[in-house]
């Protein structure tokens, strides 16, 4: 095949494309940096402000603006007593579990089975009022029908509302809380959540929601079912969340309560009073102790329980629990053993 091009001419076109490949490169080179020098210096047209943005400098070389720093985030169990075992043994502690916290400072004063599943009975009834008071309306009118009432056995504790009462939730409150009300459980679960099952998915939600995380419970009045437990720790969980609520202090602190409401178009009266035995005068709380108020429980099952808050001499709010004893008077002997423990 005849040559077309000299060797002097295909030199010449080596040259020229090298040169042309070190222009390009030398153009892109430059390019590249021109859009990044535009792309830094450039301020975002949309979306979050620069994370410095909120350390402003109070003034210029100044320090930074205190009130411009992020809070920092409170931690779940900060503040809440926590137990690492049982204290030393004390025999006057006779029930299967029992527990003495400072709820003010956190302090552990005496623990005994605090994480032990054991049934609450009524005491269950706490976390009831924790779910009314989150998820209800104290205004909202309950009108009490018959298939409320229906699974109740007709000797336990009941505040005696009928078919055909209209309360409001804050009447029922007070019906569930001092008389240890079943029936006013029952007719609280219907008004809040529509039924006694929904009612105690809230309650789990509830539980889980303040840490109760060993309890359980399938009912809102504290019937015995094998699958409905709590702990003395959770206990003191929820009546730690339910003192935050005045609602809850003013119902657990009353010695009486005259609820007047409607029933079957006629005016109805119910008075209702605590039975705390140290309310009663039956049993003596220690010198320097003042028992505010708190819920009491007893099935065959569960055995005689009682939860308490208390003020200790200093001001400070205590929270006693005793689950499990055999009978009524060993129940309030440990309590007086517990609350005995409260410094003075």
């Amino acid at each position: 095949m005849p040559r077309t091009k000299t060797a002097e001419q295909v030199k010449k076109n080596r040259r020229l494309a090298r040169i042309v490949l070190i222009l390009a490169a030398v153009l892109l080179c430059a390019g590249a940096g021109v859009l990044a020098w535009l792309f830094l210096r450039k301020e975002p047209v949309s979306g979050p402000a620069p994370m410095l943005a909120k350390y402003q400098m109070a003034e210029p070389g100044g320090e930074l603006a205190k009130e411009a720093l992020p809070e920092r985030p409170a931690l779940f169990g900060e503040g809440l007593c926590v137990v690492s075992g049982n204290s030393e043994e004390d025999p006057a502690i006779t029930a299967k579990a029992g527990i003495c916290f400072d709820r003010t400072t956190g302090q552990v004063i005496f623990s005994k089975n605090a994480y032990e599943r054991l049934y609450p009975a009524s005491i269950t009834k706490l976390m009831t009022c924790l779910v009314a008071l989150r998820h209800g309306d104290l205004s909202q009118k309950v009108t009490v029908e018959e298939y409320m009432l229906s699974d109740l056995d007709p000797d336990s504790s009941l505040c005696h509302v009928s078919p055909g009462c209209t309360l409001t939730l804050e009447q029922l409150l007070y019906g569930l809380m001092l008389p240890s009300g079943n029936d006013a459980a029952n007719v609280i679960a219907y008004g809040v959540a529509g039924s006694e099952e929904a009612f105690a998915e809230l309650m789990n939600q509830e539980a889980r929601r303040i840490g109760a995380t060993d309890s359980h419970f399938v009912n809102a009045h504290g019937l015995n079912d094998p699958e409905h437990y709590t702990t003395a720790y959770d206990i003191y969980l929820m009546l730690n969340e339910l003192m935050e609520y005045d609602t809850f202090v003013e119902i657990i602190t009353a010695p009486s309560y005259k609820a007047v409401f409607e029933q079957n178009g006629a005016e109805a009266v119910l008075e209702w009073q605590r039975g705390i035995w140290y309310f009663t005068g039956q049993a003596q709380a220690p010198e320097g102790v003042q028992p505010l108020g708190g819920k009491t429980g007893t099935t065959p099952e569960a055995g005689f329980c009682l939860s308490l808050v208390s003020l200790g001499a200093s001001g400070d709010q205590y929270v006693t629990v005793v689950l499990d004893t055999l009978g009524r008077d060993e129940l309030y002997s440990n309590m007086t053993a517990l609350l005995s423990k409260i410094p003075n």
